[in-house]
C-alpha cells in the first residue's frame, strides 16, 4: 500500500473515531449547577401549545415536568466551553421548538403549554446558589 493511501485511510479512520467519540461523550461531559424545566400551573384563557399527544422521546424533559410530582425535569448541566450543547438535546430546545410551532405561547423566557386539559407555564429553571 502506498503511503499517501495508507495516511489518507488512517486519517479518515480518526475523523470517524473522533464523530463517534463526539456523539457518545457529551452525555457524560457537565459541569456546574443543573438546569431544570419546571411547569407550573396557571389560570389563563389564553393561547397555550397543546402537547397531549407529544413524545416522551421528542420531549423528555417536557414530559418529565409535567408528569412529576413537584414539576420538574431531570437535571441537565451544560458543557464546558458550550460543546456539549451541539451534539445533546436540552431543555432549552424543547422550550425553543414549542416556541416556534405556537409564537404566540411564548412569553418571557417560558411557553405556555396545555396538557390534559389544564395550562402549564414551562421554563427552564436553575436552584439559586
Amino acid at each position: 500500500m502506498r503511503p499517501v493511501t495508507r495516511n489518507l485511510l488512517v486519517a479518515i479512520a480518526l475523523v470517524l473515531l473522533a464523530l463517534l467519540a463526539l456523539g457518545a461523550l457529551p452525555s457524560y461531559l457537565g459541569s456546574g449547577d443543573p438546569y431544570y424545566l419546571t411547569a407550573e400551573h396557571v389560570d389563563t384563557d389564553e393561547s397555550a401549545a397543546n402537547v397531549d399527544d407529544l413524545s416522551d422521546r421528542r420531549y423528555p424533559y417536557l414530559v418529565g415536568a409535567l408528569e412529576s410530582d413537584d414539576g420538574r425535569s431531570d437535571g441537565y448541566r451544560m458543557g464546558p466551553y458550550g460543546i456539549k450543547e451541539w451534539f445533546t438535546h436540552t431543555p432549552f430546545d424543547e422550550v425553543d421548538a414549542l416556541t416556534q410551532q405556537v409564537p404566540a405561547a411564548g412569553i418571557d423566557d417560558g411557553v405556555r403549554v396545555e396538557y390534559e386539559g389544564e395550562t402549564y407555564y414551562v421554563e427552564v429553571t436553575q436552584p439559586p446558589p
